[in-house]
């Protein structure tokens, strides 16, 4: 998938990912324009099924507020209001940028940075350097039809040692997906079976208000088919792949393209 292309699909998430300092220590400061993008992304955002289908849920479960400009409010808390985080004074990361964008600490480590768009993004201008993937027991190795890895690779002179990271998934897919966790389950690990593996979303709040941090990591890889969906790839092929959701929650695999 080409620059262009991922531009004309996902802006809205794209725009946002150039808006952070990525070290963290240094505060953030927010710009008009910036905001104006958050906003934007969180109205799209909440344009698509699945996202519907998480506010559903949720007011069900009353823990969202049915009306949806409260919803936006409270999705604008948990993922863009800034924060101190550990060893820093002043706000200086939220959930989006730590989980979508990624950080530094120290000049010598990577955290965060579990977004498969901005790896793409930052490895075409050469700021990533990939040293490789993990294979934990029973998982076979990584092709085309794999849509979760464990990655090793240095970025801005930090190094990541191991990243788990979704691969060809929309962002607002892993954006439902990771809300809903951390709304239903903070500071948990919640089980969701996927085709071929079954994964586990590890989901940290600070201050009960914000997302400190959010990921998926494999637990195994299994046989099991409960039903199946298209996903169409990056390079316009279709795989079968299927889901179990979340406790009665249809969350589907719905790619950028």
């Amino acid at each position: 998938m080409g620059r262009k292309q991922l531009d004309l699909l996902c802006s809205p998430f794209i725009s946002l990912l150039d808006n952070y300092e990525s070290d963290t220590g240094v505060p953030e400061v927010v710009t008009p324009e910036e905001e104006v993008e958050n906003h934007r992304f969180l109205d799209s955002i909440m344009k698509t099924p699945v996202m519907k289908i998480v506010h559903k849920y949720l007011v069900e479960k009353n823990l969202s507020p049915l009306d949806t400009s409260a919803f936006k409010e409270q999705l604008h808390r948990i993922w863009f209001e800034l924060y101190a985080r550990r060893g820093s004074s002043k706000p200086d990361s939220s959930g989006f940028e730590h989980v979508f964008v990624g950080e530094t600490r120290g000049g010598h480590t990577v955290i965060g940075f579990h977004n498969w768009i901005q790896l793409y993004l930052q490895e075409k201008l050469g700021h990533i350097d990939y040293k490789g993937y993990s294979v934990e027991a029973n998982s076979p190795e990584p092709d085309e039809n794999k849509h979760l890895l464990a990655l090793q690779f240095s970025w801005k002179n930090g190094i990541k040692p191991k990243g788990s990271i979704f691969i060809g998934v929309s962002p607002e897919f892993e954006f439902a997906l990771y809300t809903l966790c951390f709304i239903t389950s903070p500071n948990e690990r919640v089980k969701v079976s996927f085709s071929l593996y079954d994964v586990e979303i590890v989901c940290h709040h600070y201050n009960q208000k914000h997302i400190g941090t959010t990921y998926p990591v494999l637990i195994r890889y299994q046989d099991v088919q409960i039903f199946m969906i298209s996903l169409r790839t990056s390079t316009s092929r279709y795989y079968e792949s299927q889901i179990t959701p979340v406790p009665r929650i249809d969350v589907r695999l719905l790619l950028c393209n």
